[in-house]
């Protein structure tokens, strides 16, 4: 264990190294989500004028939960790009934990979502956002991110692994996480939504994320026909059951995938 704890920091350190060598990679995994901070903001500003302190207050916990979805299709596509490079043959080729290489992959991409969530913060600041539930909690909310990020990543690490294309992965990846993000209260509440897709929305991943993330930063939900819900009730609770489940199944479906991925069909 100890071992493929330490070849996992190694691929790590291999991804940081790519930062440092491709800033591209990090500065337009800043600018996008800046980006869309800003276009919300100040386009669907209006939509806020009867929330306290503004519509930025429901926006911020949205985009952040937007953000780390993504992380999903990012580390598909990562991945993928290895493959077709003939990278992950080389990786298994090495005297090293089987695990290491996909367990760095998610550790390296958890690590770049701390520098994109400050980023974010940051920006959000300067254009109103305003926690009010103390720094503790704040920080929590964060640390919940962080990790939904993660627990998705795994995801990505399975569909990375099955797919041969770094474009088609990419682009099923989004076409998964788009519905997802939209169709949830991540940039609107779900009481103006048909009943049907109200139900949907709130047992939607995102949206019982966005609803813990608002939660842990000061900001009171609003839930329509399915106020009375398990996720609308306790979003944090049903936030991490979410986490666990994705862990829990892709995880070793990840591993077991990497271990016979050059396997001969």
């Amino acid at each position: 264990m100890m071992r493929a704890f330490t070849d996992a920091l190694i691929i790590t350190k291999r991804q940081l190294l790519q930062l440092t060598r491709v800033p591209e990679v990090l500065i337009f995994s800043t600018i996008q989500p800046v980006m869309f901070v800003l276009l919300f903001r100040y386009v669907f500003g209006g939509l806020g004028a009867n929330i306290p302190g503004g519509y930025v207050q429901l926006l911020m916990p949205g985009i952040f939960v937007q953000t780390v979805t993504f992380t999903l299709a990012a580390t598909a596509q990562g991945l993928t790009q290895d493959m077709e490079k003939g990278l992950i043959d080389r990786f298994r080729s090495l005297p090293i934990a089987r695990s290491a290489v996909v367990f760095g992959r998610t550790l390296g991409d958890g690590l770049l979502n701390i520098v994109v969530l400050i980023v974010m913060g940051v920006a959000g600041y300067i254009v109103g956002w305003r926690p009010t539930s103390g720094i503790l909690k704040i920080s929590l909310g964060f640390v919940l991110l962080l990790f939904f990020g993660y627990a998705l990543s795994w995801a990505g690490v399975f569909a990375g692994l099955i797919s041969k294309d770094a474009r088609v992965v990419a682009n099923v990846s989004f076409l998964f996480t788009f519905p997802l993000t939209f169709l949830s209260n991540a940039f609107a509440s779900t009481t103006s939504m048909p009943h049907a897709l109200q139900y949907f929305a709130e047992w939607n991943p995102v949206s019982t994320m966005v609803a813990a993330v608002r939660q842990l930063y000061g900001f009171k939900n609003t839930f329509g026909a399915t106020a009375n819900s398990y996720p609308s009730q306790h979003p944090l609770t049903m936030s991490l059951v979410y986490m666990v489940l994705l862990l829990a199944i892709f995880v070793p479906l990840s591993v077991h995938r990497y271990n016979h991925a050059g396997d001969k069909k």
